[in-house]
């Protein structure tokens, strides 16, 4: 699965904070399929959408 990134959030929010998932959910309420994915090498959500490209 191919995906573009959208945003990029770093993890260290403050407690309660959930920036990604809040931007997440506004993309999918605009009919985006946006999701979640935390990339660990650069300790930061990233808000993705598929591309739809298949390897």
């Amino acid at each position: 699965m191919s995906a573009k990134v959208l945003e990029r959030f770093p993890a260290g929010a403050p407690r309660g904070s959930w920036p990604a998932e809040e931007y997440a959910a506004r993309r999918r309420a605009q009919g985006e399929p946006a999701t979640v994915v935390m990339d660990l090498e650069s300790d930061a959500f990233l808000v993705v959408v598929p591309t739809g490209d298949e390897d």
